[in-house]
């Protein structure tokens, strides 16, 4: 199942972003073309390449598009909301730190079951998720639920669950009366 730009602005929309004016320009612009550029962004490649290396943990194998869908939404999702932005690279700090410490490497050059194999050592996919709690509360608050609630509040997301609507996702009548899948 393809990721697209749609949801992503489904899944920003879904998170409380306004995606007007904005969401019209990432829709509009190709990678690499004006508008598309994460340069510009609030955060950097090292971060962006950190949390696309989690959501290719994180999301089924089924679903591709994961870096042109986390990086959109990571940074649509901070644009506005310095404080959201400071907790996402902090956490992202901290989970590139950790496993230069146990791993001699950042997350992101990780091989896919190594990421995971941190992710679960850290207890990421255990602990409470609190954003001002502790580093791995954070990792837990910022990267893993920020990412798997993006995923699964988009409609591509929505389906992997059998969820073709998910709330604030249109969908009209018809697709309330048919079962999952259908």
């Amino acid at each position: 199942m393809e990721l697209t730009r749609r949801d992503a602005l489904a899944a920003l929309s879904a998170a409380g972003v306004a995606v007007g004016g904005g969401g019209a320009v990432m829709l509009a612009a190709d990678d690499g073309e004006e508008g598309g550029d994460t340069a510009s962004g609030p955060f950097g490649d090292e971060e962006l390449a950190t949390l696309v290396a989690a959501g290719e943990v994180l999301y089924p194998d089924a679903v591709e598009g994961v870096e042109s869908f986390v990086t959109r939404y990571a940074e649509g999702r901070a644009r506005d909301r310095p404080d959201h932005a400071a907790g996402t690279a902090e956490a992202v700090a901290y989970l590139d730190d950790y496993c230069r410490s146990w791993f001699d490497a950042e997350f992101a050059a990780l091989d896919a079951a190594t990421r995971e194999s941190a992710l679960r050592r850290m207890n990421a996919d255990t602990v409470e998720p609190d954003p001002d709690g502790s580093d791995t509360q954070r990792v837990r608050y910022y990267v893993v639920n920020e990412l798997l609630y993006a995923l699964y509040s988009s409609p591509t997301g929505g389906k992997l669950v059998g969820i073709e609507n998910p709330q604030g996702h249109p969908g009209g009548t018809t697709s309330y009366q048919r079962g999952p899948g259908q």
